[in-house]
């Protein structure tokens, strides 16, 4: 892959970002925000820059061995370290270790990130570099760090070594220790322009009738956007959903996961209570929602969305959770002042 072809394929937002990190010094960044305006991108663009062997003010040069040996998961001066089930989805090598546990069925891959391989990416940083260029830990998502691992990194963030350099992408920095918050350079993500999102989008492969609906309902965040494109195809535009959830029609939710289910209803709830406060919605049009719905029944249902949002990785049996996801909906939609 040649420089020209790796920029073409990054998004503008990301380029801009990249393009203004690398002018400034630091051992240890924090790039934070919502999710879905691209963190984990940015932190592997900086990461490919700093490791580059002929890196330049655009970024890595995407011709060299080093660039080559990132794009295939197999630098020996990158240490990635995120949640197991998180590196098996982008394709990222566990430990050989934590890969022969889970091939053998002794537990489950890791929805946090583990404090071994916290301890191994601590003794990565302390090694030499292997191409001489320097080293670099990429850690995300952050907020998977329990209050253990990430006390595990902060001494080596306090006291680095001199060439290692630290970049943690997260879309909850609140989750965070404020200690490590402390400790690195803060950058917030620049949120993309609408023209860019939806170039993006078109470029990735989803239709140019349907790009605008699904970054409006994605809240104007192109990643989000691109994974309901992704995960429901023509279902991520949400069409009809008020009117399904005020039918009680479970039948609309057919093979969607229940993540993707809670997030589209916590934005119906939410619209459905904006326009009854009197402002203008954000995911819907009001002519779909139900105007007359009480505030009390609202509220209580955004308070059931927020407390299956934090049990939702229990294993519940995914049908009947639905049912009454669904069940919960309709009874808050139809009840009336």
């Amino acid at each position: 892959m040649t420089h020209s072809q790796h920029s073409a394929e990054r998004p503008a937002w990301i380029a801009e970002q990249t393009r203004q990190l690398l002018t400034q010094r630091g051992h240890a960044w924090l790039l934070q925000g919502p999710s879905g305006l691209g963190q984990y991108r940015l932190a592997l663009d900086l990461a490919r820059a700093w490791l580059c062997e002929h890196p330049n003010s655009e970024g890595a040069c995407g011709a060299c061995a080093s660039c080559h040996a990132i794009d295939v998961r197999t630098h020996a001066d990158l240490y990635v370290l995120m949640p197991e089930t998180t590196a098996l989805e982008r394709g990222w090598p566990l430990s050989e270790k934590a890969q022969t546990d889970i091939d053998d069925k002794k537990r489950k891959a890791s929805r946090e990130i583990r404090v071994d391989a916290m301890r191994d990416a601590v003794e990565f940083s302390q090694r030499t570099s292997a191409r001489g260029v320097g080293k670099v830990v990429l850690v995300f998502p952050a907020e998977q760090m329990n209050t253990i691992t990430a006390n595990a990194l902060l001494k080596t963030l306090e006291e680095p070594p001199g060439d290692v350099r630290f970049v943690l992408a997260t879309e909850s920095v609140h989750q965070l220790l404020p200690t490590i918050r402390s400790r690195c350079l803060s950058h917030a993500m620049l949120w993309p322009q609408e023209t860019q999102s939806l170039l993006w989008l078109q470029n990735q492969g989803v239709p140019a009738v349907v790009a605008p609906q699904l970054l409006r309902l994605a809240g104007g965040r192109p990643d989000d956007a691109m994974d309901n494109f992704c995960c429901q195809g023509d279902a991520g535009q949400r069409s009809g959903l008020p009117q399904a959830m005020a039918r009680g029609d479970v039948s609309y939710f057919k093979d969607w996961s229940v993540l993707h289910m809670v997030d589209a209803l916590q934005m119906l709830c939410h619209d459905t209570m904006v326009l009854h406060a009197g402002a203008a919605p954000r995911f819907f049009t009001p002519g779909e929602l139900a105007a007359g719905a009480s505030w009390a029944s609202l509220s209580q249902w955004s308070s059931a969305l927020i407390r299956t949002r934090r049990t939702m990785e229990h294993p519940f049996n995914a049908g009947l959770m639905q049912e009454a996801l669904v069940a919960q909906a309709k009874s808050a939609l139809n009840s009336r002042l």
